[in-house]
This record gives structure tokens, C-alpha cells and sequence, in this order.
């Protein structure tokens, strides 16, 4: 075993810390910044390497006993060896550097936390239990410190050897009803299944002979929606579709995503089910949602029912190359947009329109900071700026980042 003795210097977006040996970057996860670690390389490359820690030499004051005894085995969690406030102030400066890389200057950032453990809502199962660190292993549990009471009253209650087989979708929390809900993933007809394994030009070639089902990926199975009350308000949602797992924190940043907005028209850009949809309906006269998962949009109609709206089940770059021209043209410009993109941040089309939209406030939430500071940095260049940046730490425990930047016309 070859081994050398190290200092994490800074942690680095995805919960390593960077260290050198021989001029070159080496990143070791489970590291806290400052230690003195003894190391293992375990992988090579061109530019850097990484390791795993074999002796914790000289251990940062911040370092603190795991609250989980599967972690490092479990693939969930990452940070849980850090001190929970280090933690977050660990995670405004690696999103401090993202922008400062990006060019994007910004104001203080601000923190929004919840509880540190008994969080998580919503949990992904592999076969009843939890996929292992970097393999496809399934770890069974009984127990999980990040998760609500719903969840782990389940998790103790019911056997490893008694639950469904294949993927399936936790989620329970004293706001909802049911208190629970496991949805499975559904298996799809063969023809569907083969359909989505072609290329788009046998797609195009076999034509009208297949027709995709209207809402795809939208289950019938009752165990699937679910309701949950947000700051005083009914929400529906798919168990299977993505909803966020921190309720606590959700609670405290949608007062934070409407804070400051009037007009008449807002458009909420990647609605999903509709939750930002229903709170901006309070204030603007008309919301326009844009959702490419039409299986989300039917859950954001039915939150949306009784209020003035407009809805398209397309791609943020089909909305403005198809519809925002003539939607415009009827109904007037945007007094503010919300927008929410995937981890692969705003489409090209999207985003290039927003530039040059004159929309006056951008509220723009993410769960990847990378892909933000880099859709930020062209906002700005086109006449933005970030007025407002909070840090919503919707994952303790883990190096996951989610932020809520506010931008402004100048």
C-alpha cells in the first residue's frame, strides 16, 4: 500500500477536499478542511487523482461522529462527519467561488436552514432497501437519522424481505395525506419500451404507426398522488415525479420566492406540479406555467383550477421558439419569472431569451450552482443583476447545494 501524508486544503463542489502531492490535485471525500490525513490513491488521472483517507492524523475540531452507522456505506449522505453549521458555512464558500469563477458578483449570502436530522421526505428504494456508495449493492435499513417520522416508522415496521422488489418512491410527512405513500415505478408495455430505444429517425420513419400516450408516465395506481399543505395551501403531486424532501426548508423559501413580485403576468419556467404557480396566483392577475413532463402539468391544473392561468407541456426552448411571441402579443410582457430548471441548468433557446426579455425580476432557483452561475453569468452580461443570493439547505448531511438568486433589470 503506497500512502502519503497530506493537508485537505478547501472543500470543493461535491464534498471532496482538494490536497497536492508533486504539484497535483488529489480529492479525498470524508476529509474536513485543515486536517492532517494519511491517504491512498485510488484512482489516476491525467490531471488529478483521488484517494481515500487510511489514518485521520491530526482531525479538524469540526470533525463529528457520524449520527448514522451506515454511513460511508449507504450512498446517501456525505458530510455527515462535519459539524452541521460548518457545513453550511462550507457551502456558501464553494458557492461564493462558483460565482466569483463565473464572473458574477454578488451580495452576502444568505442561509436558509431547517433541522439538521428527521428531514427527508422522500426517499428513492432499490429492492426495499438503499443502493450502496458507488455500486448497485442494496443496503438494507431499518432506520435513516435524515428521514421523518412517517418514513421510519415504515422503515422499522416492515421487513426487508417483505418489500416490493424493483424501484420504488418513498415519501410520507405529517403535512400530507396519505402520511404516507410508496409508489412502485410501473413497468411499460414492450412496444412503448422499444419505442423510446429508437433513434429519431426510426422514430420519424415508423411515423403515426405508434402514438405516445397523452401524459406519459403518469400512473393510475392510488398509491401514487398525493396531497401536502405548503404555508397554509393544498398541493397535488405525483409520489413518482420529483417533489422536494425538505418541507421545513420548501416552507421558508417560497415566502422568499414571491417576496417582492407584482404585476399582472408571471411566468413560472419549469413549473413542474404547479407549488410556485399557486402562490404567484395570489399576486399577478394571470400565471403562465411552462412544464415539459406533462405528466407534472396535470397535477399543476388541478392546483391551478379556479385560478386565472395558462399552461404549455412543452420544453422552455419550444415555448419561445413556437408560443412567446404571440403569448406576448395577447396578454402583455412579464412583470417577473420564476424559473426552476434541471441540473443541466436553462435551455440555450430559453435562456438566450430571457437575456433580452426585459422581464424585471428573475427569480431563479437551482439545484445545481455550477449550471447557475453559468446561466448568471449571461443574465448579467445582458444587463442583470444579482440583487439577492440565499443558500436553501434542503439537504443536510450531504453536499448537495440549492439556491435562490434574485435578478434584477438595471
Amino acid at each position: 500500500m503506497n500512502l502519503s501524508s497530506v493537508i485537505a486544503q478547501k472543500m470543493v463542489f461535491g464534498g471532496s477536499c482538494l490536497a497536492k502531492i508533486d504539484n497535483k490535485n488529489v480529492f479525498i471525500p470524508f476529509a474536513v478542511p485543515g486536517e492532517k490525513l494519511e491517504i491512498e490513491i485510488t484512482k489516476s488521472y491525467r490531471d488529478y487523482d483521488e484517494a481515500r483517507i487510511v489514518n485521520v492524523l491530526e482531525p479538524s475540531p469540526k470533525r463529528v461522529t457520524p449520527a448514522c452507522p451506515l454511513y460511508q456505506k449507504c450512498g446517501g449522505c456525505n458530510l455527515m462527519h462535519i459539524d452541521y453549521e460548518f457545513q453550511t458555512e462550507l457551502k456558501k464558500q464553494i458557492l461564493a467561488e462558483l460565482m466569483d469563477r463565473a464572473g458574477v458578483a454578488i451580495p452576502q449570502i444568505q442561509t436558509v436552514t431547517g433541522s439538521p436530522l428527521g428531514y427527508r421526505s422522500r426517499f428513492q428504494l432499490h429492492d426495499g432497501g438503499m443502493e450502496g456508495r458507488g455500486t448497485n449493492d442494496v443496503i438494507p435499513i431499518d432506520a435513516c437519522p435524515v428521514a421523518v417520522p412517517e418514513v421510519n416508522e415504515w422503515l422499522k415496521s416492515e421487513p426487508m424481505q417483505s418489500r416490493p422488489r424493483g424501484r420504488g418512491f418513498l415519501f410520507g410527512h405529517k403535512n400530507a395525506d396519505p402520511s404516507l405513500s410508496l409508489a412502485l415505478e410501473k413497468e411499460r408495455g414492450k412496444e412503448q419500451k422499444a419505442y423510446k430505444k429508437m433513434s429519431a429517425k426510426e422514430k420519424k420513419k415508423r411515423g403515426k404507426k405508434y402514438i405516445k400516450p397523452r401524459f406519459e408516465g403518469i400512473s393510475q395506481d392510488e398509491q401514487c398522488p398525493v396531497q401536502i399543505e405548503l404555508c397554509g395551501k393544498k398541493i397535488f403531486f405525483d409520489a413518482q415525479g420529483f417533489f422536494q424532501s425538505n418541507i421545513e426548508v420548501l416552507q421558508k423559501a417560497i415566502p422568499l420566492i414571491t417576496q417582492g413580485l407584482f404585476g399582472k403576468n408571471a411566468l413560472d419556467l419549469y413549473s413542474g406540479a404547479g407549488t410556485f404557480s399557486v402562490f404567484l396566483a395570489d399576486i399577478f392577475q394571470n400565471v403562465v406555467m411552462v412544464e415539459h413532463n406533462r405528466g407534472a402539468l396535470v397535477f399543476a391544473e388541478q392546483n391551478m383550477a379556479g385560478k386565472t392561468h395558462e399552461s404549455y407541456g412543452i420544453s422552455g426552448a419550444d415555448f419561445v421558439k413556437k408560443n412567446v411571441q404571440g403569448l406576448i402579443g395577447r396578454i402583455g410582457g412579464f412583470d417577473a419569472a420564476v424559473v426552476d430548471p434541471p441540473r443541466s441548468g436553462m435551455e440555450k433557446e430559453a435562456l438566450d431569451w430571457l437575456c433580452q426579455s426585459g422581464i424585471p425580476v428573475i427569480k431563479y432557483l437551482s439545484c445545481n450552482p455550477s449550471t447557475q452561475a453559468r446561466d448568471i453569468q449571461k443574465l448579467c452580461q445582458s444587463g442583470y443583476v444579482v440583487d439577492k443570493i440565499c443558500l436553501l439547505d434542503f439537504y443536510p448531511q450531504t453536499s448537495h447545494l440549492e439556491t435562490l438568486l434574485t435578478c434584477i433589470k438595471k
